[in-house]
């Protein structure tokens, strides 16, 4: 397994393909397996790469002096460096897309093209930030994520009509069960903090390409609802597109529209 060390640890990547390059960047709580749709569908055509953020997947736990989202795109932007990839398409699901669009205002030029799905760049409003930031607390101080927390957190990113007992909610309970206290109080909170504590770009959206930029949403996403991907969008001036039958972790649980929109935007964009 591919890993870079970047800030005194080691961030596991997977890289598959070849062609035009594509970047994964995925939600927080989940690791690279979650594009596992799109990597199988994407990488007969295209160089794609997928990271596991920091003390998720294969990851190292979060570097000393990592404090913001931007230190994550800068991060990033070194792995690109170090595989000689000088200009990508981003695809930023969530908490990926709050990185990408930094990474994305950040060095312009290594982008050919933007999407932007089930995230949002704009300060978390304060009742969901306070509310996940006591989360976190609970999660420190007992250094498990409780069955009580369980039924909270997992339901958060899915459609509110998802069978409880399909494999992909039981997996991802089940991942989330199996943190070690280490692990989580080393990264996983602290990246959440990072993560629902984020200052707010959405006034730099407009120094964005709209005409190389996308953005989606499960139409049942709850965290981050269509209305905010509808503001950006319209900040940005470029195309929005809701993904049916989809909550949060969108191109799970519709991998076939996301993955066909993919494809048509990487093939525009590529031509």
């Amino acid at each position: 397994m591919p890993f870079f060390t970047v800030d005194g640890q080691a961030l596991h990547y997977i890289d598959q393909g070849s062609g035009p390059a594509v970047l994964l960047a995925g939600s927080y709580l989940w690791d690279q397996a979650m594009w596992a749709p799109q990597i199988a569908a994407l990488s007969p055509h295209y160089r794609v790469i997928a990271l596991d953020l920091w003390g998720h997947g294969e990851s190292g736990r979060l570097p000393e002096g990592t404090a913001s989202l931007d230190d994550i795109a800068r991060q990033a932007l070194a792995l690109l460096d170090h595989l000689d990839i000088d200009r990508v398409t981003l695809v930023g699901l969530s908490v990926g897309g709050m990185w990408g669009v930094r990474l994305a205002l950040s060095a312009p030029q290594c982008i050919n093209g933007l999407v932007l799905m089930d995230t949002y760049v704009g300060v978390e409003p304060e009742p969901t930030r306070q509310y996940y930031f006591s989360l976190f607390k609970q999660i420190e101080e007992t250094g498990e994520i409780s069955e009580q927390l369980l039924d909270i957190v997992v339901p958060i990113f899915f459609r509110p009509g998802i069978d409880p007992q399909s494999a992909l909610y039981q997996d991802f309970r089940a991942k989330l069960a199996a943190y070690s206290s280490d692990r989580l109080r080393e990264s996983i909170v602290p990246m959440g903090r990072i993560t629902f504590g984020r200052d707010d770009l959405l006034p730099r959206l407009s120094e964005l390409n709209a005409a190389s930029t996308l953005v989606m949403c499960g139409d049942q996403d709850k965290p981050r609802p269509p209305s905010e991907a509808k503001e950006m969008a319209e900040l940005i001036g470029c195309p929005w597109a809701l993904v049916p039958e989809a909550g949060h972790i969108s191109n799970l649980e519709n991998p076939q529209f996301v993955t066909e929109a993919l494809f048509a935007f990487l093939n525009e964009r590529n031509r």
